[in-house]
């Protein structure tokens, strides 16, 4: 007697596997190798390229393919075969095998390099670096790292150097950021930040982030309104009470600005044009919102400023 296969049943092999719990139940789609990071990159969008079938499974090992009423149950009713797929695909736990991950993670490392090659700078020259060279400075902090924590095994998780001279209260000073190498469980992006903050905080080579220029316009009736200094600026002054003056808005709005382009005044603004380091960005802009009532503006024309080498 022949036995026949059940109809939910499909044999797949060859995939990697996306995964996602919702409503006490497993779903999985089988997808084509390294297709899914590029879809959740935006590189592809064809469901057809990413999927090796257009099915929901709860075990795609064993062929079995999620029934409807699981999924109406987990989804909502009216939720389509796409729009769960889609969801799997954004939300899901992605099984890669060993080599698909260490692609993955070569991938991510390039991008994390490129990043902040383009966003860190010689301080002197205001050049930037090459991609090999901000590459040997992240391996650099990431022996390093390696090396502190054998030399040092009880120093806890190894995440960061203290430098704090005594172990509690105010005096503890904050930690040293650090640079182990890239994972493939948090995007480029966020990775290449810390990566910057690391360097910065370690010099392995002299390095700075790359200016912003920024436009700024003030209304010209303010500009010369005199502005009261923070108050950690004049805490120490014993005959201060509560806040100084500390200049006008004018000359606040340049203190902010390591070098202006341009100053022109049209109408009743006046603008300025300049270079601003990334960590005075959002002082500028809350002073000029505050000061301005809403009347000036801050304008990033170009979000980091580089000389390409010779």
């Amino acid at each position: 007697m022949q036995i026949n296969q059940p109809s939910n049943q499909i044999r797949l092999t060859n995939v990697s596997l996306v995964r996602l719990k919702k409503g006490k139940k497993r779903f999985e789609i089988a997808c084509y190798k390294n297709k899914v990071l590029e879809y959740r990159s935006g590189i592809e969008t064809d469901l057809d390229n990413v999927l090796q079938i257009p099915n929901v499974f709860l075990s795609v090992s064993k062929g079995q393919t999620a029934p409807t009423q699981d999924l109406a149950k987990a989804f909502g009713p009216k939720t389509s075969v796409d729009d769960i797929i889609q969801e799997i695909l954004r939300k899901g736990e992605m099984q890669v095998g060993e080599k698909e991950r260490h692609a993955q993670a070569e991938r991510i490392h390039n991008e994390v390099v490129d990043i902040v090659a383009g966003k860190l700078v010689d301080p002197r020259s205001k050049r930037v670096y090459t991609a090999g060279m901000i590459e040997k400075a992240l391996e650099q902090l990431s022996s390093q790292h390696a090396k502190h924590k054998q030399d040092d095994p009880g120093k806890g998780s190894g995440t960061a150097t203290p430098t704090a001279e005594g172990e509690e209260g105010k005096g503890k000073k904050k930690e040293m950021p650090t640079w182990t190498g890239v994972v493939t469980t948090k995007g480029a992006k966020s990775q290449a930040l810390e990566a910057m903050k690391a360097l910065i905080a370690w010099q392995p080579i002299p390095l700075s982030r790359a200016r912003m220029r920024l436009r700024v316009t003030c209304p010209t009736s303010i500009l010369k309104q005199g502005v009261k200094a923070p108050k950690k600026e004049v805490q120490d002054d014993e005959d201060a009470e509560g806040e100084k003056a500390a200049g006008t808005v004018k000359d606040r709005i340049l203190s902010y600005i390591e070098q202006v382009e341009t100053q022109d005044t049209e109408d009743q603004d006046w603008e300025v044009v300049g270079f601003v380091e990334p960590g005075a960005f959002k002082g500028l802009g809350e002073f000029i919102g505050g000061e301005t009532k809403g009347r000036g503006r801050v304008e990033v024309l170009d979000m980091a400023v580089v000389h390409e080498g010779d």
